[in-house]
């Protein structure tokens, strides 16, 4: 090899470290900084996406129990008669003793007061004092457990059971019933 072609392979070699530099400092090196950048993006970009299909799983679940409770709360307003409540109760609640074979008994109503919770503003609450002179305990516990079971906006808050003095099978019960009744 001469001087002249070790100058052109020197030369070659350079021109080769030129091009190598060049095309990954100028070329290569912005395509892989585009590279992570749109990555990141496409990174983010699932993130957004999947707490997006949580949300819309969550307001579909929310759709659907807002639609049972609008039902819910059509059927308990729908337990709420016509009229005011001191004219259907006390009849109403006569009714279901006697079908319990608890045939005497008073019902009076000692407080009523409209709801303190805002979703409640179109409901009110009744304090209502059942008097049973007579009644069978075993009878009585089965009416009891109905009416608590099959009226949902009924509690029994007191109950109060003395034993009469003339019939040793027969008692005499007191308890508070406490209704939420819709206002019409």
């Amino acid at each position: 090899m001469n001087k002249e072609q070790v100058k052109k392979l020197f030369l070659g070699g350079l021109g080769l470290i030129a091009l190598l530099y060049v095309y990954f400092s100028f070329f290569l090196g912005p395509l892989n900084k585009s590279r992570d950048a749109v990555q990141a993006k496409i990174k983010d970009l699932q993130t957004k996406i999947s707490t997006s299909k949580a949300e819309i799983s969550k307001a579909a679940k929310l759709e659907e129990s807002a639609h049972s409770a609008t039902v819910r709360y059509d059927a308990l307003r729908a337990l709420s008669p016509e009229g005011a409540p001191i004219a259907w109760f006390p009849p109403r609640m006569k009714t279901f003793l006697s079908t319990h074979q608890i045939d005497k008994g008073t019902t009076r109503l000692e407080t009523n007061s409209a709801c303190k919770e805002k979703e409640l503003a179109d409901w009110s609450r009744y304090l209502w004092i059942i008097d049973l002179p007579q009644a069978d305990f075993e009878s009585l516990g089965n009416a009891i457990a109905q009416l608590e079971n099959t009226n949902p906006l009924l509690s029994i808050k007191k109950l109060r059971i003395y034993a009469a003095t003339d019939d040793p099978e027969l008692q005499k019960a007191v308890f508070t019933a406490a209704t939420i009744i819709y206002k019409k």
